[in-house]
């Protein structure tokens, strides 16, 4: 006679009815499947994320945390305006990227979806070779093209087009957005490009043999239908750009100094990680809300053109 273990019965009995539970639903099945992906977020965006929130209300001295709850760096930020100018400022700088960007990417998208006829798996590699390389080393390139010595005022003055090198091309707000535009352009063609590719070409026919012309035809259908790809371009390019602090850290100079470089000091030479915390809390809310107000606004342009 073979006695029976309780719990080894009570644990089988639990596994048949997840397992039946799991086989009657299609969701669950889902969720199984990306358990470990779910697994991983949690572990590597969630966690990390409540860590930085719950650090935003300690107070530092010196090396030392005090682990009381206290909004003290939440009122640093508001009562000190060279943090909200910063940020604001962040915000216009990547939104200016984001614009340069997504009219750099378009043409390049269009052409490959609907120009190149063949190899245009080789087009989209030729793409992103140049992001092969290390991000630092492209941003250095970038440096040394936009020097008082580099290669454009080089170049200009053995053209004899000028008699002194231009000083405004490097430290500013412009070589951040340049170098900025030309790191993230991959990350904007690509989505750019898919959405115009999965577009049916028999509606641009049609939209020919109604008389339109084709810079009508472009406004009026492939615009609308890669709108997806746009907005999906705009929010890849915005959203890393605004904390980015390696750029204008290297060729930004005072005058391009963004909301990451005061991040990044924080937790750096400043040592004030719960002040550099609560900066990053307000950053990322701030994003939040502008992504937020532009989806909005791109739903209601779609359903006004659709």
């Amino acid at each position: 006679m073979t006695s029976t273990n309780p719990i080894s019965s009570f644990a089988f009995s639990i596994h048949f009815k997840l397992r039946r539970l799991l086989l009657k639903s299609e969701s669950l099945r889902g969720y199984s499947l990306l358990s470990p992906t779910l697994l991983a977020m949690l572990l590597g965006l969630a966690m990390p994320m409540l860590v930085l929130f719950t650090l935003s209300f300690w107070i530092q001295e010196y090396l030392d945390f005090i682990r009381t709850f206290s909004i003290k760096n939440y009122l640093d930020f508001f009562q000190k305006p060279i943090y909200i100018k910063i940020l604001f400022k962040s915000i216009r700088m990547s939104s200016l990227v984001t614009v340069v960007t997504v009219l750099l990417a378009y043409p390049m998208a269009y052409y490959i979806a609907f120009r190149v006829k063949r190899n245009k798996l080789v087009w989209l590699i030729l793409i992103t070779v140049p992001f092969w390389t290390s991000y630092l080393l492209r941003v250095f390139a970038w440096k040394i093209m936009l020097g008082y010595n580099g290669v454009i005022n080089s170049g200009l003055k053995s053209l004899g087009l000028l008699s002194e090198p231009l000083e405004f091309l490097l430290y500013n707000p412009t070589s951040v957005v340049i170098t900025l535009a030309h790191a993230w352009a991959a990350f904007a063609i690509l989505p750019i490009y898919v959405s115009l590719e999965k577009i049916d070409r028999s509606l641009l026919e049609a939209a020919r043999d109604l008389g339109e012309n084709p810079f009508m035809t472009f406004v009026r259908v492939t615009l609308p239908l890669s709108l997806p790809g746009v907005i999906a371009a705009s929010l890849l390019v915005f959203i890393p750009t605004v904390g980015d602090y390696v750029t204008p850290s290297l060729v930004g100079g005072p005058s391009g100094i963004m909301i990451g470089n005061i991040i990044q000091s924080m937790f750096g030479k400043a040592q004030n990680w719960p002040l550099g915390a609560a900066i990053s809390v307000m950053s990322m809310l701030t994003v939040t809300l502008m992504v937020s107000l532009f989806l909005w606004g791109t739903h209601n342009f779609r359903r006004q053109i659709a």
